[in-house]
C-alpha cells in the first residue's frame, strides 16, 4: 500500500515518540490500529462489492447477447421459411403452366391481329 521503509518507520516512530509523550504512545498506538484495521475492512468490502458488479454487469450483458442471438436466429428460420414457401409456389406454377395445354404460336398471332 505505502512504500515505507525501516528508516522512515524509525524517524515516524521518534517523532510519534516525542509529540505524544511516552505515556499515552501505547493508546495511541492501539487507536490507530483499530482505524487502520478498519480502514482496511472497509477497502475490502468495497472491493468485493465493486468485484461482484462488474461479474453481475458482465452476465447481464452475456444474458442480453445471448437473447439478441436468439431472436437473430428465430428471425433467420423465419426468412428461411418464408423463402421455401416461395420456392414452392413458384415451382407450383412452373409445374402448372407446364402441363397446361400448349398454345399454338401461330393461333395466338393470328387472334392479336384480328
Amino acid at each position: 500500500m505505502f512504500d515505507i521503509g525501516f528508516p522512515e518507520l524509525v524517524v515516524v516512530s521518534v517523532v510519534a515518540l516525542l509529540v505524544i509523550g511516552p505515556e499515552k504512545l501505547p493508546e495511541t498506538i492501539r487507536t490507530m490500529s483499530l482505524w487502520i484495521g478498519r480502514i482496511q475492512r472497509s477497502f475490502s468490502n468495497i472491493r468485493r462489492e465493486i468485484e461482484s458488479e462488474i461479474g453481475a454487469d458482465e452476465i447481464r450483458q452475456q444474458l442480453h447477447n445471448e437473447n439478441i442471438m436468439k431472436e437473430l436466429e428465430e428471425t433467420k428460420n423465419t426468412l428461411q421459411q418464408a423463402g421455401q414457401d416461395v420456392r414452392t409456389t413458384i415451382n407450383a406454377t412452373v409445374e402448372e403452366a407446364e402441363t397446361s395445354t400448349p398454345v399454338d404460336k401461330n393461333e395466338s398471332r393470328t387472334k392479336d391481329n384480328d
